[in-house]
């Protein structure tokens, strides 16, 4: 597990903007059963999620057009048994993190892993999930 002065910074980099932690599975079940769209962040370490993932998911849910109805986040390797239980309703997809999940009533709608980050811009990562907010949200 990630100490937490390297976490809580990164955390707060999403919940200081409105995004809500899940926590436990037993949030994570109960949030993805909800009607309506949720995006989840799966937060990372990681230097592509520092450099891109957050500041790209952050573009995209700010401003004008459709956004998710709630706005989540789980911390891999910090929020250990919270980030096992997203990860288990974004199968058949292998664990990645950072990710980034769109579910639509409960159902996996879009999914951005690792690799698909990775040498992508901020910007590139908002437009990828502002496609998908218009196509789901």
């Amino acid at each position: 597990m990630y100490p937490p002065e390297i976490v809580i910074p990164m955390k707060e980099e999403l919940t200081e903007r409105g995004f809500t932690e899940l926590l436990t599975p037993a949030e994570v079940d109960t949030q993805l059963s909800k009607e309506g769209t949720t995006l989840v962040m799966v937060n990372s370490v990681c230097g592509c999620s520092a450099g891109t993932a957050r500041p790209g998911v952050l573009d995209a849910v700010s401003g004008m057009g459709k956004k998710p109805n709630f706005l989540t986040t789980s911390f891999a390797g910090f929020d250990i048994e919270a980030v096992k239980a997203v990860r288990e309703h974004i199968k058949p997809y292998p664990p990645s993190s950072p990710a980034i999940a769109l579910f639509k009533n409960g159902q996996l709608v879009h999914y951005i892993e690792r690799h698909q980050i990775e040498g992508r811009s901020a910007a590139m990562i908002s437009e990828n999930l502002r496609g998908a907010f218009e196509a789901y949200c």
